[in-house]
């Protein structure tokens, strides 16, 4: 059986959302909760609605849908409705769901559905994992358990995330990075950039490097990761 999810849409333009609001009339496990035509009255809605899905424009008047995330906590699956394809970049490393540019195919739509309903609509009420617990991994190629503690870092990779083991394994999941970092056990994992999650414990050594961020190598991989400015406020205000 699919998730059944409740949404709203963000839209400064009233057509856009009743084109919207009748394409989505098509997929029976959507229902639509509200509509908003700015960002100010979008935190009203998702703070009194709590939506699991929120269909998200990007230009609107007096604040951006980007806006709009850094200003409230969202647990929602964010889906970008757009008619500019240059935010793409930004959208996907704020884990957006997808990204679709008006006007909306239909057939476009169906595959960004057929995306959400693969999500476990009770992902972000599981309970937080501790550092020896397993978790279960599946993949179209394969399924098994693996150990919490053997993952050395998490990256974004488009709408999934990668996760990288010390045994050199690698899998590519549907979870986000929002949904990761809820779960991993803090005092073992760090998000260091929008991009990136990485296990303490498989630090070799961190240097300064521009504009006041890091470069963090980790055992095994050759390649650093960067520390953005931003998280690097965040670590130091962590760890004193």
């Amino acid at each position: 059986m699919k998730n059944s999810w409740k949404a709203i849409i963000v839209d400064d333009e009233r057509l856009a959302r009743a084109k919207l609001y009748r394409l989505l009339d098509e997929h029976k496990n959507i229902k639509i909760i509200g509509e908003a035509d700015g960002v100010s009255n979008a935190i009203k809605l998702i703070e009194t609605e709590k939506p699991d899905v929120i269909f998200l424009d990007i230009q609107m008047p007096n604040a951006t849908g980007f806006d709009l995330l850094e200003q409230i906590k969202i647990e929602a699956q964010i889906i970008f409705v757009t008619a500019f394809d240059e935010y793409a970049i930004r959208a996907f490393e704020v884990n957006a769901l997808d990204y679709l540019l008006k006007p909306i195919n239909s057939k476009r739509l169906a595959e960004t559905i057929e995306r959400l309903n693969k999500i476990d609509i009770n992902e972000s009420t599981k309970e937080p994992l501790e550092y020896n617990d397993y978790f279960f991994v599946n993949t179209k190629d394969e399924s098994k358990f693996i150990k919490v503690n053997s993952i050395k870092c998490i990256v974004a990779a488009d709408v999934y995330t990668e996760v990288f083991t010390k045994t050199d394994e690698k899998f590519l999941l549907s979870k986000t990075m929002n949904d990761w970092e809820s779960q991993l056990p803090k005092k073992n994992f760090i998000r260091i950039h929008r991009s990136t999650i990485i296990n303490l414990e498989y630090i070799e050594k961190v240097e300064k490097w521009f504009n006041y961020s890091y470069r963090v190598f980790l055992k095994n991989i050759s390649k650093p990761f960067i520390i953005s400015r931003r998280y690097a406020a965040k670590i130091k205000g962590k760890f004193g």
